[in-house]
């Protein structure tokens, strides 16, 4: 049905051309709150259900799939068309009445054949062409995800389904695949109930059907039901679950436009979610999923299918539409460290920040989130932090996080300094230096080791920074400290991240200083001894951080 589509934005807010993306039969929209996910399928829907594009926001153009005659005629209408009758008696030959599920209408054949040629060229909205590919499109959002679920009217089940339950009942292949994913899900077998007269209700039961017991009304078959647990009974997620399951097998729509799937669900439900409704796509249909789960996210990527990934970002610098390639992602997934650290997550935040250990993480969150508290321009907003097992391993995190569009900054002591060789290149190539730069960085690394070298009896780290420089010296260090933060790299100028607030009387040894600092930081910001942000310090060193994240054409992430 559809070919490509073209976005808004480009890769960085200020790019003068929008992605443009050849559709796969799977595309997952991700990224932070806001960034126009959910937004991106209510416009793919209305565009391809109504040729509604005038008011769209994310999307710029999208370039349908020309359909020959005998196409249209076999592969489309027949599948929709309905029987003569007294209800739908057409205008003449060249009128077909078409629809699913009872949502008729009647259509001009040759006005449907032209448009359908040719259907990136039609101007008027109200098109039969529209209509049709509307019963070959689903959406599934979170106002009607748990209603899938309801019991449903049984219809005359000798004609043609009036549901998906009907379809189910009637078509056993179908419903042996549905209780195939819910069993393996769940380990229950999922039946549908014909004993409320009139309806179709589902159930779970502990025990296999046999012989089409379901289907039956003898006292075995409703004894066999009353026996089921009603899916009314369920949790919400093995309702949603379930409900979705059923609305991809048995409604086999050409378009399918879902909204954040993964609400209800736990982790492990997510990531078998994303696992089934992937591998139930084929080369003709088009499947658009918004997501902020990372473990569904995962399941979506195990499949071996066509699969598109746009990141989609939007704040006060613009917006932005980048591609994720699974060779990119695969890293984040199979790297024991950046597995373990829960690095996938970070594809639905703004920006990262990286720390060298856990107690630098947890201390630098808790600045940031006071930052926010008070309202303050220097915290950075939808920021994950994420720390490394030391300063070499920070890189490993931050580089395929930019890789992938992603602004993150690495923190590390000063004392990063020390180490040239690989040690040193690894940062360069880290927050992707231009690789002329190389040698005059090496160079600076260089002379500033030798200027705190010269300081005998003085530890970099442990005894002050920076500030064991004077004159010149100290100037030149601040300079190239301020040349690193501008590609995303902060080096803390105390030496250490025990020496922020020394202005707070605690014990700064490495095992007890994050607790320490904690309590005397307090947490009740209703008293007087509570640390509020302030100038300097610390508050002012998150502020660079954000100052780097928040630059619209900030550098170290590549094209």
């Amino acid at each position: 049905m559809l070919n490509k589509i073209r976005f808004k934005s480009g890769i960085n807010p200020s790019s003068t051309v929008g992605l443009e993306l050849n559709l796969s039969p799977v595309t997952v929209f991700i990224g932070p709150n806001n960034s126009g996910k959910s937004q991106a399928l209510i416009e793919i829907e209305r565009w391809v259900t109504e040729g509604i594009k005038e008011f769209s926001k994310i999307l710029e153009f999208i370039e349908f799939k020309c359909f020959g005659e005998q196409e249209v005629i076999c592969e489309l209408l027949n599948r929709i068309k309905l029987p003569d009758s007294i209800e739908n008696r057409k205008h003449s030959e060249e009128y077909e009445y078409i629809g699913k599920y009872q949502n008729n209408r009647q259509i001009y054949i040759p006005s449907l054949i032209k448009h359908a040629s040719n259907p990136n060229e039609i101007t008027d909205g109200y098109s039969d062409l529209f209509y049709m590919l509307s019963c070959y499109t689903l959406r599934l959002d979170g106002y009607n995800r748990l209603s899938l679920i309801n019991p449903q009217q049984c219809g005359d089940l000798l004609e043609k389904p009036i549901n998906n339950f009907s379809k189910l009942f009637i078509d056993e292949e179908l419903m042996n695949k549905v209780r195939t994913v819910v069993f393996d899900s769940f380990k229950k077998y999922l039946v549908l109930d014909p004993t409320h007269s009139g309806y179709l209700r589902l159930r779970l039961s502990s025990v296999e059907p046999a012989n089409n017991i379901e289907k039956s009304l003898t006292s075995e078959a409703r004894e066999f039901h009353k026996n089921a647990t009603i899916i009314e009974d369920a949790s919400d997620g093995v309702k949603a679950f379930i409900g979705i399951i059923i609305s991809l097998i048995a409604d086999e729509s050409k378009l399918i436009l879902i909204d954040e799937p993964e609400a209800f669900l736990h982790p492990t439900l997510s990531y078998k979610l994303g696992k089934e409704i992937t591998s139930f796509v084929n080369d003709k249909q088009r499947l658009f999923i918004s997501t902020h789960s990372a473990n569904f996210l995962m399941g979506c990527v195990q499949n071996n299918i066509g699969l598109n990934i746009v990141r989609l970002t939007y704040d006060v610098q613009g917006s932005t539409a980048r591609v994720l390639t699974q060779d990119k992602l695969k890293p984040l997934m199979q790297n024991p460290l950046l597995r373990s650290i829960g690095v996938f997550n970070a594809l639905f935040y703004n920006a990262v920040v990286v720390t060298e250990a856990d107690a630098d993480r947890a201390f630098y969150q808790e600045i940031n989130e006071r930052l926010l508290k008070d309202k303050d321009p220097r915290g950075i907003e939808g920021c994950l932090f994420l720390n490394a097992q030391n300063k070499q391993t920070v890189w490993d995190i931050v580089k395929p996080l930019r890789e992938l569009g992603i602004p993150t900054v690495g923190i590390v002591d000063i004392d990063v300094i020390k180490e040239g060789g690989d040690v040193w290149n690894k940062v360069l190539n880290g927050i992707y230096l231009p690789e002329l730069s190389h040698d005059s960085y090496r160079t600076n690394r260089s002379k500033l080791k030798q200027a705190f070298d010269k300081i005998l009896g003085k530890d970099m780290k442990r005894d002050g920074g920076v500030n064991l420089l004077n004159g010149s010296e100290k100037d030149f260090c601040l300079d190239f400290f301020k040349n690193l933060s501008e590609y995303g790299c902060l080096v803390v100028p105390v030496g250490e991240i025990e020496k922020w607030l020394e202005s707070l009387d605690i014990d700064r040894g490495k095992s007890s200083w994050l607790r320490s600092i904690f309590e005397k930081m307090g947490d009740n910001p209703d008293l007087d001894e509570y640390v509020r942000p302030a100038n300097g310090d610390v508050w002012d060193f998150i502020g660079e951080a954000s100052k780097w994240i928040n630059a619209p054409n900030k550098k170290g992430i590549p094209e």
